[in-house]
């Protein structure tokens, strides 16, 4: 099915490469979920909570944010990967302006659900703007700039879940964006030596780093000092009240919706958990969330959607 041919994503991996010809609708959908399906263990299982035709509308706007994702971090050269998101863009465009033309999967299976939900462009345009912001930008002064860049890298996600449930209220997309924020600082709290190692991103406000007496040497050599795990701490606790200030959000939709946002609230929650479990020593290892935990995560979103659990209480 993939082709070379008039290839204009070329230079992207062999698998997110743009067939030759359109694919059907129902091709491309099938696509999309198994993108979906594929990436995030617990996609199908967050999913499963919502009605069942809003899935195939979850599943396209998450391939676009996967996509979107793998262009910007999959290819090694940054000259490549910003050239394949800037013809992402532009591909985008062509899916509002003249979708007929448009042949990718995800734009194929993406055309329907922007008309059904009616989903405004910028969201979309802003994902694409925070991956090309990784191309050039690797550190960051302050944790306001890392907020940021979670309007551009994670806000956009939740607005779209929003849209997408038939929410639009400004006040809700508000209470969104902390929660997404959050989980956004939260991964970065979780990934400082991933980050480092494998993309010579440093998330850790310089500014903080400055004030425990943690340098760049220290985090290249994996040096986890009582400054460092000070610092994780402070920044974990901070992470924790925004996570919290959003929690709200999950009282004010249908139960459906709350059961997802409250699993991933949790699930946020769980991360600054593990953070701490390790004695925010998140240069030697990745911490991980425990299958007990995830567990009941899903338990927690289960009764969650039967009425049991009410919204966002019990969550700290």
């Amino acid at each position: 099915m993939i082709s070379v041919a008039e290839q204009r994503l070329e230079g992207a991996p062999v698998e997110l490469l743009e067939p030759a010809t359109r694919p059907s609708l129902e091709e491309a959908q099938a696509w999309c979920k198994a993108l979906a399906e594929s990436h995030y263990e617990n996609f199908h299982v967050a999913t499963a909570f919502l009605p069942k035709p809003l899935r195939p509308h979850f599943h396209a706007v998450y391939a676009f944010c996967r996509v979107s994702d793998d262009l910007g971090d999959e290819v090694a050269d940054t000259a490549t990967a910003t050239r394949l998101l800037h013809t992402w863009r532009e591909m985008l465009d062509e899916c509002y302006d003249s979708p007929e033309l448009s042949r990718h999967p995800v734009f194929v299976a993406l055309r329907p659900t922007i008309v059904a939900c009616d989903l405004p462009k910028k969201p979309f345009a802003d994902l694409i703007a925070a991956f090309e912001q990784d191309q050039v930008k690797t550190r960051f002064a302050t944790l306001a700039e890392d907020e940021e860049y979670s309007v551009y890298s994670a806000n956009p996600v939740g607005s779209l879940v929003l849209y997408l449930c038939g929410y639009r209220e400004p006040a809700l997309h508000a209470l969104s964006d902390k929660t997404c924020t959050a989980l956004q600082l939260a991964n970065f709290w979780q990934d400082v030596g991933e980050d480092l190692s494998q993309r010579n991103r440093i998330y850790l406000p310089q500014d903080r780093m400055t004030k425990f007496g943690v340098n760049e040497a220290d985090l290249r050599s994996g040096r986890e000092t009582d400054g460092y795990r000070a610092m994780l701490q402070e920044l974990c606790a901070e992470t924790r009240a925004m996570l919290l200030e959003g929690a709200p959000l999950i009282d004010r939709v249908d139960r459906e919706l709350a059961a997802t946002l409250r699993l991933f609230t949790q699930g946020g929650l769980a991360i600054l958990d593990a953070i701490a479990a390790i004695g925010y020593n998140t240069l030697s290892q990745r911490p991980e969330v425990s299958k007990s935990a995830k567990l009941k995560l899903l338990l927690g979103a289960g009764l969650s959607k039967l009425g049991v659990h009410r919204g966002s209480r019990g969550l700290r």
